[in-house]
C-alpha cells in the first residue's frame, strides 16, 4: 500500500474530483446551498476513494487486520450519503425523511463491527455477510429509485435530457450490482464510474439552470426560443397563458403575494401538461406550453385540464391556443395564440368592471 499506488489506481477519480473542484471555486450561478452540497459529495467521494483503497489493501493481508471491519463501515456508509447528498442537491424538501435510511445504514453498519449484523471477517481475513448482508444495498436501490422517480415525475419538461438521464441512471445501478457478484475485481471502475456520474450529474443541474425560470421552475424563455428552432418542424400548436389581476394583487398586497400567484399558477400548468406539452414562462405573469405532435382535440383537452387546476386555487388566468397551419411561421403562430389570449382577457376585465360598478 503506498501513495503512489493510490495515485495509480485512483487517477482517473482525482482528475474528475478536482475539475469538478475547479468549476465550483468558479464563478458559476447556481444557488449557496446547491454549491455546498456539491463540494461535500465531492469531498465524500474523495474520501470514499482512500478508505476503499486502504481497506482493498487490508483485504489482502493473509491475517485480519482490526482496521478493515471500521473502514469498511465507513465504506458502507459514505456512498449511502453521497447518494443522499445527490438527492437534495435538486430535490432538497423531506431532508429528514429521506435522511433516515442513510442514518440507520450507517448504525447498523458499525453496530455490526461486534455483532456481526451486516458484515464481518474471519481469522483468515475472509468477508462473509451477516443477517443483514444486503442491508447497504437496499439502501443505495431506495435513493437510486428515489432519485429516478422524482426524475421521471419531471419527464414532461425533461424530454431533451432523458438520453443523459438514461445514461447515468444505468451505470448508476450498475456501480451498486456489480459488486455483489465482483467483489474486490470492480474496485478500480467502481469509484471512477460514480465520479463520472456526479460530474454528469453537476453539468446536468448546470444546463437546468440555465433552462429553468427561478421563480416558478418552468422552462425559461432563452429555453422557449430554442424549443421553437429545436421542434419547429413538429409543433402542432401553441397555448398562450396570461395571469389575471397580478397588477392589482401586487398593488393591494405587495409583490410576494404576486410571486405566490405566479407560482401557484405555474404548478397548476406543470398538472395539467401531459408529455410532449412543454410549460415555460416567458415574461412577468406570460405562460406558454408548445404542444409536440399534438392533435387539437389533444390540446383542447389540455386547456380543460388547465381551467380545472385554477380552479382549485384562488386564481385566475386567460387562455388561448391555435393550430399550427402548413408553412406558418412561429411567430404567427404565437401571435394568433395571443389574440384568442386577449380576448378572454378582455371579457374578464369587462365583467371585473362590471361587477365593481355594481358594489
Amino acid at each position: 500500500m503506498t501513495f503512489t499506488g493510490y495515485l495509480t489506481q485512483n487517477w482517473g477519480l482525482l482528475i474528475v474530483v478536482f475539475g469538478i473542484s475547479i468549476v465550483l471555486l468558479s464563478d458559476i450561478h447556481l444557488e449557496k446551498r446547491m454549491i455546498h452540497q456539491m463540494a461535500v459529495s465531492n469531498m465524500l467521494l474523495l474520501l470514499y476513494s482512500v478508505t476503499n483503497y486502504i481497506e482493498a489493501y487490508l483485504g489482502t493481508l493473509e491475517s485480519h487486520n482490526i482496521y478493515r471491519a471500521p473502514l469498511s463501515a465507513v465504506n458502507y456508509s459514505l456512498i449511502s450519503f453521497i447518494l443522499l447528498i445527490v438527492i437534495t442537491i435538486m430535490y432538497p424538501s423531506h431532508l429528514f425523511i429521506i435522511s433516515i435510511p442513510a442514518i440507520v445504514n450507517t448504525i447498523m453498519s458499525f453496530v455490526s463491527i461486534p455483532t456481526k449484523l451486516v458484515f464481518w471477517f474471519d481469522s483468515d481475513n475472509l468477508f462473509h455477510r451477516g443477517p443483514l448482508g444486503y442491508l447497504p444495498y437496499i439502501v443505495n436501490g431506495m435513493y437510486l429509485l428515489y432519485l429516478f422517480y422524482r426524475i421521471f415525475r419531471n419527464r414532461k419538461q425533461e424530454q431533451s435530457n432523458m438520453v443523459l438521464l438514461g445514461f447515468m441512471s444505468l451505470t448508476s445501478v450498475a456501480c451498486f450490482i456489480m459488486p455483489l457478484y465482483l467483489n474486490y475485481q470492480s474496485e478500480h471502475w467502481f469509484t471512477i464510474t460514480i465520479a463520472i456520474d456526479l460530474a454528469l450529474y453537476y453539468i446536468y443541474l448546470l444546463q437546468q439552470f440555465t433552462m429553468v425560470d427561478p421563480l416558478t421552475k418552468l422552462l425559461n424563455r432563452q429555453c422557449y426560443y430554442s424549443d421553437l428552432e429545436t421542434y419547429s418542424d413538429n409543433i402542432s400548436a401553441i397555448v398562450a397563458m396570461d395571469m389575471n389581476g397580478l397588477k392589482k394583487l401586487n398593488d393591494n398586497e405587495g409583490h410576494v403575494a404576486g410571486d405566490k400567484g405566479l407560482k401557484t399558477l405555474a404548478k397548476c400548468f406543470i398538472n395539467a401538461a401531459q408529455t410532449k406539452q412543454r410549460v415555460y414562462r416567458i415574461g412577468g405573469d406570460e405562460y406558454v406550453i408548445l404542444c409536440v405532435d399534438c392533435s387539437e382535440q389533444q390540446v383542447q383537452a389540455l386547456i380543460k385540464r388547465i381551467r380545472t387546476e385554477v380552479d382549485k386555487v384562488p386564481y385566475s388566468c386567460s387562455v388561448g391556443y391555435a393550430m399550427k397551419d402548413k408553412n406558418e411561421t412561429m411567430d404567427a403562430l404565437y401571435r394568433r395564440a395571443d389574440e384568442e389570449l386577449y380576448k378572454e382577457k378582455r371579457q374578464y376585465y369587462q365583467l371585473s368592471q362590471e361587477q365593481e360598478n355594481k358594489q
